[in-house]
């Protein structure tokens, strides 16, 4: 993967990725073997905008790989620590800029950065970045509250003409079947 780097002026920014707030924001490429990635640097995020400038233009981020895939979710890439050949490292975070307007939308560019249990600052990888795949939604999945459903099926099961669907998404889940357990779970919203 190689990384381009280019400031526009605004009105080029615009024709092609949408409207922006500033002059400053950057268009950054990414290039790879199947084909370019065109992403926005706001200015918004300054601290994670800079980093990643400053890691670019060092050619950082150049012969990296994308070394981590969820399905439906993210590709993740830019661990200058597994570059072939790198004896630079990478151990530094950079504070979070959460900006609300910003959302986890297919195609977006984010930091990577550990779980909440261990950073509870919710600091961003000093290079890591992943790119949204994104899940197309069913209406009923954004508008049922998953945590009362499942209290709700609990007690469903408990009643003996519901024990063999219980014994289905107990398997399910212990076999790790997520997608045949929340078929059966959203299944059970008529009852």
């Amino acid at each position: 993967m190689k990384l381009i780097l280019k400031s526009f002026l605004i009105m080029s920014v615009m024709v092609f990725l949408g409207s922006c707030d500033r002059d400053t924001d950057y268009v950054v490429t990414i290039e790879t073997p199947y084909g370019n990635m065109v992403a926005l640097l706001y200015d918004d995020t300054p601290k994670h905008k800079e980093n990643f400038i400053k890691l670019a233009r060092e050619g950082q981020y150049d012969s990296t790989i994308f070394h981590r895939v969820i399905r439906e979710f993210m590709v993740q890439g830019g661990d200058i620590n597994r570059k072939p050949g790198s004896e630079g490292s990478i151990d530094y975070t950079i504070p979070a800029e959460f900006v609300p307007r910003f959302m986890h939308r297919k195609g977006a560019l984010a930091a990577a950065r550990q779980n909440d249990q261990v950073n509870p600052k919710k600091e961003s990888s000093g290079s890591q970045f992943y790119v949204v795949q994104g899940k197309v939604w069913e209406e009923k999945e954004l508008t049922i509250d998953v945590q009362k459903l499942t209290n709700q099926v609990a007690r469903l099961i408990q009643i003996p003409e519901y024990d063999s669907l219980g014994k289905e998404m107990i398997a399910a889940y212990e076999r790790g079947d997520f997608d045949h357990y929340n078929e059966l779970l959203f299944s059970c919203i008529p009852m």
